[in-house]
């Protein structure tokens, strides 16, 4: 019988808990026995989500909606009661943010295929006449790449919290069985925070996965060597870059 690329190995997942089981799900197929380590998980900005919803009532016509995330398009469509006004247009970052504003209801105008912020400086239009606005909805603490870099195109704009990443605490047992594991996947830089403020750095897997180079540059910080990092920035492409390393080392795959 032959062996699947990740038999016989354990990876540890540090996605929240409800939106971990896709990752375990595609992990297990191809053999890796799992070791879920939620670290974080999802709530609402320190407002409530009262400045999100002000700013979204502030659009109009011509103005650039920006989400950068899964999470971020969520927490938009549920602040938007009535829809996106007419003639705001919305632009997202990456193709798993794209299909969660598409199914709830979003329309997306236009879309990074890097999922980075520099990925959506490279395609985003520079401002027409005397400008326009941009209302940059995203996690509460967040790079400042990509304000930064729509402000010095001639932007207006206003950078408002959607949602914010909070601790999760480990038990006892899930800092064991995750101390004891072969391979990490690091799906974000809060992750890798999270991860070694609980674990201690000298604790971390030995195999480090990341889903790209932010989140590298956290793993770096932390005095990590990162083994792989996904050429294409998604849960997907993190899969397909551990996958090929694991095919490297020689084992048959089914």
């Amino acid at each position: 019988m032959s062996e699947k690329p990740l038999d016989g190995l354990k990876v540890v997942v540090c996605r929240p808990r409800d939106q971990a089981l896709p990752l375990i799900e595609v992990l297990v197929e191809e053999g890796a026995e799992i070791v879920h380590a939620p670290v974080i998980a999802i709530d609402d900005p320190a407002d409530g989500g009262a400045e999100l919803r002000a700013s979204l009532e502030s659009l109009m016509a011509d103005d650039w909606l920006v989400v950068t995330s899964p999470n971020g398009a969520a927490r938009v469509a549920a602040a938007l009661a009535r829809g996106l006004p007419d003639g705001v247009r919305l632009a997202v970052i990456g193709p798993g943010t794209a299909d969660r504003a598409r199914a709830d209801g979003l329309a997306v105008d236009l879309m990074a295929e890097r999922s980075v912020a520099e990925g959506l400086l490279e395609v985003f239009p520079a401002p027409e006449g005397d400008g326009g606005s941009v209302v940059l909805a995203r996690a509460e603490v967040a790079r400042d790449t990509l304000p930064d870099g729509l402000r010095a195109m001639g932007w207006d704009v206003t950078d408002v919290a959607a949602y914010r990443t909070v601790t999760a605490d480990l038990t006892a047992d899930e800092k064991k069985q995750a101390s004891a594991a072969a391979i990490v996947a690091f799906t974000s830089s809060s992750t890798v925070d999270r991860l070694v403020d609980q674990l201690g750095a000298d604790s971390v897997p030995p195999l480090i996965v990341s889903i790209g180079p932010a989140t590298s540059a956290t793993v770096r910080g932390h005095d990590l060597d990162v083994a792989i990092e996904a050429t294409d920035h998604t849960i997907p492409g993190l899969v397909e870059a551990l996958l090929d390393h694991a095919r490297s080392w020689g084992r048959e795959t089914s």
